[in-house]
């Protein structure tokens, strides 16, 4: 693979970064066009549904600078859909250029589209690249498999990926100090809110509701604009409190679930890609029991109170690594804390 090559894949997951946590019930997908030199002339991505998918948002940019006849290649996180749905399928948008090789990260894992779209544009002259046959773009690949993840999630297992996220003191307790709602430090709660900011909805319990009546709304880092999430609560209606409700649904969904085992149904009714678990003990065993959940992470300090991350996956991936915090987390067998 060109060194250009993999600059722009690079490129595309660090742009469609910017836009998860809105994209559902579409995957976020990044799309970098090139010269024939490799140097970047576009830099798009798909913002959300109904809008232009990256390829076609790529193109239009293009036009739009006047740069368009000079495409060679185009660089794209996902294959290319070759369907009409929201929007015209991104390979006819690809063909109306005079782009000469197209590499792509991921196949696409939807199995209710209708024709590939990387045949199609070999069916039509084009030379198609695949990241995973390249000998050297195995980070690239990582990177691009890490934010299709809750997408492919969706599309394999029927379900969103779902992350527990917990803060734990030193001694792995969930108990804050008393008169205080949390111990983790600024930068701990940045990421804690950046992962929200990033996610379609939220899992909590009965016991997080009535303790804290939390907002669980994006406070520490900017959020999508007018961004709507699925809150779940595992639990009835009747036993959370009407103003806390009345409060949360100016911002969320709110659905509930009594026993966790229905949770994977409920959720395949919403449009979430990606939901975070923030929960107590009761909640979190049950998940744990259960199997229902695909990260488990740990946000907390250590014996000299320093930020101490440390994190779970039961796979060879995790949306998680897109985070600049990933390199702080300590990788576990099993991170859970005192439950």
């Amino acid at each position: 693979m060109p060194e250009r090559v993999g600059a722009a894949f690079d490129l595309a997951v660090s742009e469609a970064w910017r836009f998860a946590g809105q994209t559902a019930p579409n995957p976020a997908v990044g799309c970098v066009l090139l010269d024939a030199q490799g140097n970047v002339l576009v830099i798009a991505a798909h913002h959300k549904a109904g809008e232009l998918h990256a390829e076609r948002l790529a193109v239009e940019q293009a036009r739009a600078l006047g740069v368009v006849e000079r495409i060679h290649t185009a660089v794209v996180t996902l294959e290319p859909c070759n369907h009409t749905g929201r929007t015209p399928p991104c390979t006819q948008a690809l063909l109306s250029t005079p782009v000469q090789v197209v590499w792509i990260g991921c196949a696409d894992p939807n199995p209710h589209v209708p024709g590939g779209g990387a045949a199609h544009l070999q069916a039509n002259g084009l030379a198609v690249r695949w990241l995973a046959q390249a000998p050297n773009g195995g980070a690239q690949m990582a990177r691009c498999r890490a934010l299709l993840a809750p997408f492919a999630s969706r599309m394999v297992h029927g379900r969103p990926w779902i992350t527990v996220k917990q803060a734990v003191n030193a001694q792995g307790s969930m108990v804050p100090p008393a008169g205080h709602k949390t111990f983790t430090t600024p930068q701990s709660l940045h990421f804690a809110h950046a992962l929200r900011r990033v996610t379609d909805g939220i899992v909590t319990g009965m016991g997080t509701v009535q303790a804290d009546l939390p907002s669980f709304t994006v406070r520490h880092v900017p959020d999508h604009a007018n961004r709507r999430r699925v809150l779940v609560v595992c639990g009835t209606q009747r036993n959370v409190p009407a103003h806390w409700l009345a409060q949360v649904a100016q911002h969320f969904d709110v659905l509930f679930c009594p026993d966790c085992a229905n949770l994977p149904a409920l959720l395949a009714t919403t449009p979430a890609l990606w939901v975070m678990v923030e929960a107590g003990p009761t909640v979190l065993r049950a998940l744990r029991e259960q199997g229902l959940w695909d990260d488990w992470l740990c946000i907390g300090q250590d014996a000299q109170g320093r930020d101490h991350f440390s994190v779970s996956t039961r796979h060879d991936i995790s949306p998680l690594s897109l985070f600049a915090e990933w390199a702080q987390c300590t990788q576990e067998q099993a991170c859970f804390p005192v439950l």
